[in-house]
């Protein structure tokens, strides 16, 4: 059956809706990119969020869109999607973005985003509309990104403990805040890469839905791709400094060696997920590599009770974006 398109002030209304979350998602986890390149002291806030922003929106330029083809089409049953779902997914992702951010909590817009899908989905029609491997595997990341980047970050610290072991703390020092430039422009990369494409499969969803493009088509139109890497640039720009504490001192203390081997981690790990095109937490990400890293040095370097609520915040995220975006469903419902 030929989809009827939408009034067009609708979809524009809802790609708007989009783009701000995309935005807010950039200043939401823009502390993720920049939260150790700061801490150590590498990089004053300021020039961090601008060299965080520029890779962001480079990334552009490096990744494909496996993971804007996971949201658009890998989640939902065809033909269930229309305007009332993708706005209510888009308010539970929105306001479970500000309660977080306004508490210092980092929590996962992508899984906000998923969360939100799921619960206007089943809303509607009920879970047999849902695409059961696509939500597996984005659950299933929940638990594998942080452990990954767990491993990667404590494996790269041991590795440069070793390399570096008869060489003087100051030296080390020295060059590591060097080379934590490479390593967060590397995360950055990674950060852009695989969130800006989770709004990309939102608005490809909606144009979709609405008829004003085809489930056939390879990819999202040139002016949603680039308005989503621009929106999360921007977004990042603006910064979320409320969370910057958290991620870059209160997990745990770094010097720019324990950046750089976080870094690392959370951007191969980044690089894997965004090459699978499966949309992960880059919060979960840099977090388990913090936690790794700090661990390599004793596990009383790690403030558990902090890393505890954080992982409590993850747990919440996909039923509370869910409930939330079921009322707003029934609420746009009644609206339009």
């Amino acid at each position: 059956m030929q989809t009827v398109p939408t009034a067009l002030w609708v979809v524009i209304l809802l790609v708007a809706l989009a783009i701000l979350f995309d935005f807010m998602n950039g200043f939401h986890d823009a502390a993720n990119s920049i939260a150790t390149v700061v801490s150590t002291g590498v990089l004053k806030p300021a020039q961090a969020v601008l060299f965080a922003a520029f890779f962001n929106v480079v990334a552009v330029f490096v990744f494909h869109l496996s993971v804007a083809a996971t949201i658009g089409k890998g989640i939902v049953q065809p033909g269930v999607v229309d305007t009332h779902v993708v706005f209510g997914a888009l308010v539970g992702a929105i306001t479970w973005n500000i309660v977080t951010w306004l508490y210092g909590i980092p929590s996962s817009s992508s899984h906000a985003l998923i969360g939100g899908i799921v619960g206007a989905v089943i809303a509607k029609t009920g879970a047999g509309a849902l695409i059961g491997a696509g939500i597996l595997k984005t659950v299933l990341f929940i638990f594998v990104s942080p452990l990954l980047g767990f491993l990667l970050g404590s494996l790269m610290m041991v590795l440069v403990a070793w390399i570096f072991r008869r060489t003087r703390p100051s030296r080390v020092d020295h060059w590591f805040r060097r080379l934590q430039l490479l390593s967060a422009g590397a995360y950055s990369l990674g950060h852009g890469g695989n969130d800006a494409q989770k709004t990309m499969g939102m608005i490809w969803l909606l144009l979709i839905a609405t008829g004003y493009a085809s489930a056939g088509d390879a990819a999202p139109p040139t002016w949603v791709i680039v308005s989503c890497y621009l929106a999360i640039g921007l977004g990042t720009m603006f910064g979320g400094w409320r969370i910057v504490k958290t991620m870059g001192q209160r997990i745990t203390k770094l010097k720019p060696v324990g950046g750089f081997c976080a870094e690392t981690g959370g951007a191969l790990t980044l690089f894997l997920a965004t090459a699978l095109g499966i949309p992960v937490s880059t919060t979960h990400t840099i977090t388990g590599a913090i936690v790794g890293v700090g661990s390599t040095q004793r596990a009383s370097a790690v403030r558990w009770g902090v890393a505890g609520n954080i992982i409590w915040a993850w747990i919440l995220t996909i039923p509370a974006s869910a409930f939330v975006a079921a009322i707003a469903y029934w609420l746009s419902l009644q609206l339009y």
